[in-house]
């Protein structure tokens, strides 16, 4: 199992799993520095390593309408300033080979969203940035099938990836979690993450936007820390409900910290129970 080092973070082998969140998009300077501040404070609470996330654009909004954030200039400048202040390692997504270079001056890793999965020209870039790279794997793709999008990012020499499982489209509207999808993806050696908030997304489930399901980010959190995941993405919010992206799969912020021990504790029990040779 390969290890990817953050900054104090460290993703894989029998190392405590380490939580990935903030809101979906930046809706405003002061909102991102209040739930950084406050994730700061529950993770360094429950010792449990944080990156901070947050997109500066979402390029794949279901309308042309959709709020996509501030855009990359405004973006990074305010996530640089949680980087900053509350010395965290920040996370954001590129859509775009002409993004990497602005994006890889600011940001601790670099997250392919889960549409462009299968882009060669954007894996190899991120790769070449030499910085990491979460991969999300694509609603579209088998678990094993990710494989393709590691080899195209490690021809760069770079193997600093995480594999991200975010659901499977399921029909029309919906995805659903094949929870051996984390075990797959581990055996091919890389660090997984479990995208909890993103899995119980009904995309385009509201007709001009995408629904969700928020009431079972526990439920599934909790399953994926029994199957020894290396890291769990939640977006999170203040109040979901007036959320100006993906509200109805996010995770209100005053559920993190008991869901969380909840999930830690689950973590331990695995992991205090794999031998060595399962690393």
């Amino acid at each position: 199992m390969k290890r990817v080092q953050v900054g104090p973070v460290s993703f894989g082998g029998q190392q405590q799993l380490v939580l990935i969140a903030g809101p979906c998009a930046i809706e405003s300077e002061e909102m991102t520095l209040r739930i950084a501040e406050r994730l700061k404070a529950i993770t360094l609470e429950l010792g449990c390593g944080l990156i901070f996330k947050a997109s500066y654009d979402k390029a794949n909004r279901t309308s042309v309408t959709s709020y996509r954030g501030p855009g990359m200039e405004e973006g990074l400048r305010i996530l640089e300033k949680v980087r900053s202040q509350f010395e965290l390692p920040v996370l954001s997504d590129v859509h775009d080979v002409s993004q990497i270079s602005a994006a890889a001056d600011v940001l601790d890793i670099l997250q392919v969203p889960a549409f462009l999965s299968r882009q060669t020209d954007l894996l190899v870039a991120v790769g070449n940035s030499g910085k990491p790279v979460n991969l999300k794997k694509g609603q579209f793709l088998a678990p094993w099938d990710v494989e393709h999008g590691c080899k195209k990012i490690a021809s760069t020499g770079n193997q600093q990836i995480l594999l991200t499982e975010r659901g499977a489209s399921f029909g029309y509207n919906n995805l659903v979690v094949d929870m051996r999808s984390l075990v797959i993806m581990r055996e091919l050696g890389y660090p997984v993450i479990f995208d909890a908030t993103h899995a119980v997304q009904l995309p385009g489930g509201a007709g001009g936007a995408s629904s969700g399901q928020r009431q079972y980010v526990g439920a599934l959190s909790r399953a994926a820390a029994a199957t020894g995941i290396d890291g769990l993405f939640w977006e999170v919010h203040e109040n979901p409900d007036q959320a100006l992206c993906d509200g109805p799969n996010s995770l209100p912020l005053d559920q993190v910290k008991p869901m969380l021990q909840q999930v830690l504790a689950i973590d331990t029990i695995f992991k205090g129970n794999r031998t060595g040779a399962d690393c």
